[in-house]
């Protein structure tokens, strides 16, 4: 039975984590220009790794699109594509997240939680650039969230 390669599903997600963590100086202003410059660097990369993931997908699934005369067969690559295609659907998300990120830096927004309006912070930025809430506001929201859900 042919099989595709199996390729990590969330491996573009986190290879943004290829960069030099940002090392503020002491007295530097929060997001100033160079904090601003270092994080659109990271959701360019990742969005552009994310991009070609997309790529990718596409021609593998044209490459590997075959009518197998066997239904196992057939219903392997199915469930094989349909998982590719939620992960990139989720990745289309990401991109746009990432976009709307990148507009938050553009407008000297990013960097500050959407609830308090306190520093997120770098570190958490370089963990999550996509964050517009402070780890506190986070906890929080994950709590009501958990608490709704039962």
């Amino acid at each position: 039975m042919p099989r595709a390669a199996k390729k990590p599903a969330n491996k573009a997600a986190s290879e943004f984590k290829n960069f030099e963590p940002y090392k503020p100086k002491r007295g530097e202003e929060y997001m100033n220009e160079k904090q601003r410059e270092h994080f659109k660097s990271i959701l360019k990369t990742w969005k552009s790794e994310l991009m070609q993931e997309v790529d990718r997908t596409v021609t593998h699934m044209k490459d590997e699109a075959a009518n197998f005369p066997d239904p196992a067969d057939r219903a392997t690559q199915e469930e094989e594509f349909s998982l590719e295609l939620r992960t990139r659907d989720r990745e289309r998300k990401l991109i746009k997240k990432i976009d709307s990120t990148m507009e938050r830096i553009e407008q000297d927004d990013y960097g500050f939680c959407d609830a308090c309006g306190v520093e997120i912070g770098i570190k958490r930025l370089e963990a999550r650039p996509t964050a517009n809430l402070c780890i506190d506001c986070k906890t929080l929201d994950e709590i009501k969230e958990k608490q709704e859900l039962g």
